[in-house]
């Protein structure tokens, strides 16, 4: 079959990867050049771990207070936008424990999925992205936090993941010894790995260029022709694809492409900022979450480490924040104060928007709208952690085999 995967990140190279290696005819399409977008900025976390969706009680509450504190973690920028008053009203409605109880098996089973098929694919002689399973450090400060890791820990256990420790003071510092902590402890996760998403994302575009996938860069999905209910062509700019399946992966930008097909889902871009140190003077052992910080750093690579975080609830077009990033290297420097981070100057500073469902679960499967189309989207803050097994989703939808998995959490059209 003749697909056409709209969008470049590590949802739709991830799809074009398993839908090639089935033997279709796959052209990935992308209003970038496909070599900076929300794939490449982020922290680099392949997470089981990750099992709580963003959708949490108290996150409405926290984000209000939240709100007029311009150094703040979480910002939903206030402005009257039907998306956004749609999208909010369903976060508050669905941000219950009950939501956060049974989240946490889907997210698990397809972030432990996408995992498997990472160590795959870093056995490959064409792929070396710098992966680890070192596992991930979440470090609180607070009494209030270490009721939080403890509460994690335990779901953790239940959920199967029970190589998850509890660590005081001592066990942290004698897994860091080369940097002084202020923290009272740690939940160690050490089911989860990283990566240098930078590496991964480079090797994936030449891996499929390689096997005849067709690339097309800097050209935006401007329509589409239907005929009996299922898409038949995709048409940008300059040019019409013909498609017998079409994979909508455009990340915060899949809104407004999904409504060119009068399917609705309930997306908004959230926006992060991250700062990768070169050749890094400070050492870390493993990655790790400031848990009342709200900031994650990732050693990487080697030889650098990436300080990143915030959601800023906002439009695409509204510019950056750079008051965030020095919340965000403040944040680092109460925990860790031997990390001593200038303000880089603003083209240092990376920053990308992340595509938020109205639930804190992916957009994965086919909707009733048009047959032909799957989509795999609304991913927030765990895309490239799950990106493998979404890809790999994608094509057993396509090809009408049994899911790796239930997918029935992530149906598109829940909100219909």
């Amino acid at each position: 079959m003749k697909i056409v995967v709209i969008g470049g990140g590590v949802m739709g190279l991830s799809s074009a990867y398993y839908l090639q290696q089935s033997g279709h005819e796959v052209t990935v399409i992308d209003k970038t050049d496909m070599s900076a977008n929300c794939s490449y900025g982020n922290a680099g976390y392949v997470c089981p771990s990750h099992f709580v969706p963003l959708a949490t009680p108290g996150i409405v509450k926290q984000g209000l207070k939240w709100m007029w504190n311009p150094h703040s973690p979480f910002y939903v920028q206030p402005r009257l936008d039907w998306g956004l008053i749609d999208w909010g009203l369903k976060f508050m409605r669905i941000a219950t424990p009950e939501h956060v109880e049974r989240s946490a098996v889907p997210l698990r089973d397809i972030a432990i999925i996408s995992q498997k098929l990472y160590e795959e694919w870093a056995a490959l002689p064409q792929f070396s992205f710098a992966y680890e399973k070192k596992g991930l450090l979440e470090i609180f400060q607070t009494s209030a936090g270490g009721d939080h890791a403890r509460h994690v820990m335990e779901k953790a256990h239940e959920l199967g993941l029970t190589d998850t420790t509890l660590l005081n003071k001592d066990e942290l510092a004698a897994l860091e010894p080369q940097t002084k902590i202020l923290a009272e402890g740690a939940v160690h996760f050490k089911c989860d790995a990283h990566l240098y998403p930078n590496k991964l994302m480079q090797q994936l575009l030449a891996d499929l260029r390689g096997k005849g996938v067709k690339l097309v860069a800097d050209e935006e999905v401007t329509g589409f022709e239907k005929n009996n209910g299922a898409v038949t062509k995709v048409k940008t700019k300059t040019m019409v694809y013909d498609a017998d399946a079409v994979v909508l992966a455009s990340g915060s930008w899949s809104r407004e492409i999904a409504a060119l097909l009068q399917v609705k889902i309930p997306l908004m871009p959230g926006r992060g900022y991250s700062v990768t140190l070169e050749d890094s003077p400070y050492r870390l052992n493993h990655p790790a979450v400031l848990i009342e910080g709200r900031v994650a750093l990732t050693p990487m690579d080697g030889n650098k480490i990436r300080f990143g975080g915030t959601m800023e609830i906002t439009s695409t077009h509204t510019p950056p924040r750079m008051n965030r990033v020095e919340g965000i290297l403040a944040a680092v420097e109460r925990y860790f104060p031997e990390f001593k981070i200038p303000m880089p100057s603003p083209e240092k500073i990376w920053y990308g928007y992340r595509p938020c469902s109205a639930d804190g679960l992916p957009y994965i499967g086919r909707t009733a709208r048009c047959k032909n189309l799957v989509l795999a989207t609304g991913h927030a803050m765990v895309g490239l952690s799950l990106g493998a097994g979404t890809g790999k989703i994608v094509s057993e939808i396509i090809n009408e085999e049994k899911c790796s998995m239930d997918i029935a959490a992530f149906n598109p059209d829940r909100f219909n």
